[in-house]
């Protein structure tokens, strides 16, 4: 099992949760083949909207569950990419910047947006657990 960070703006995020799959990097291709079965998956959403509000926190959890990669159609605007199904969570959402001193994959936190400007990454479990663990405890996630 592998731990990942994907990175979407929250519209993004709520689109693939409604839908039951994962998907990165603009549907890449290979995006979807990296990940397997049982891997886990918290999105975390740097705004609302591709040029709209902040949100800066940890948005989602899920847990892929398709064997392969399919190819689907997805959103409002007629995207079409390469996708995974995953089951997602009730989770509640987790601001980041209390985090940035913990995380291992921040390496220098008055930077810390550098970390995340990739579209997937994987993180070790140490970090996986501590994102987790704030976000399946609360309350429910509207998004």
């Amino acid at each position: 099992m592998a731990f990942w960070i994907g990175v979407a703006h929250a519209r993004q995020v709520a689109i693939a949760r409604e839908g039951g799959f994962v998907a990165f990097s603009h549907g890449r291709e290979a995006a979807a083949r990296r990940l397997s079965p049982g891997d886990r998956v918290i999105w975390y959403a740097p705004r609302d909207e591709f040029e709209g509000a902040p949100v800066q926190a940890f948005v989602a959890h899920a847990t892929v569950t398709g064997e392969t990669p399919v190819q689907k159609h997805y959103g409002d605007r007629g995207l079409e990419g390469w996708t995974r199904d995953a089951a997602y969570d009730e989770v509640t959402e987790v601001p980041v910047r209390p985090l940035l001193d913990a995380l291992s994959f921040v390496a220098d936190p008055a930077h810390w947006g550098m970390a995340f400007r990739r579209g997937q990454f994987e993180i070790p479990g140490e970090d996986y657990r501590l994102i987790a663990g704030r976000m399946l405890e609360g309350a429910p996630c509207s998004g």
